[in-house]
């Protein structure tokens, strides 16, 4: 059982940059594909990015791509997604997911199996 705890959200300027953090716990995650999503309000949740367990491979929603970096780092068991160029449409909490299965990453929510409680980000116009 893993348990996925995001931090690092908060208010902030259009064009300005936020870094996320998830912390795992429980178990390694050096062998799981993690991703991040985020649900604004009246939206359904949406893929944001993700990035492969050997961490050489990454995948970003096109909303995101130029501006959002997902990385990871296995000695921490730790994951983290630095925004920059943030604009109002980012505004929404942000989830840490991950799937243990070594398949890929995916755009459908429902392919994850442990997810965080998320972290508020708003983003002023």
């Amino acid at each position: 059982q893993v348990q996925l705890v995001e931090s690092g959200g908060g208010l902030v300027q259009a064009g300005g940059s936020l870094r996320l953090s998830c912390a795992a716990s429980g178990s390694t995650i050096s062998s799981y594909s993690m991703a991040w999503f985020r649900q604004a309000p009246g939206k359904e949740r949406e893929f944001v990015a993700g990035i492969m367990w050997r961490g050489g491979s990454t995948l970003y929603a096109d909303s995101v791509k130029g501006r959002f970096t997902i990385s990871r780092d296995n000695d921490k068991n730790t994951v983290s997604l630095q925004m920059n160029s943030l604009k109002s449409e980012d505004t929404a909490v942000y989830y840490c997911t991950a799937d243990p299965r070594r398949l890929g990453i995916f755009y459908d929510d429902r392919e994850y199996e442990y997810w965080g409680q998320g972290t508020q980000v708003t983003v002023s116009s």
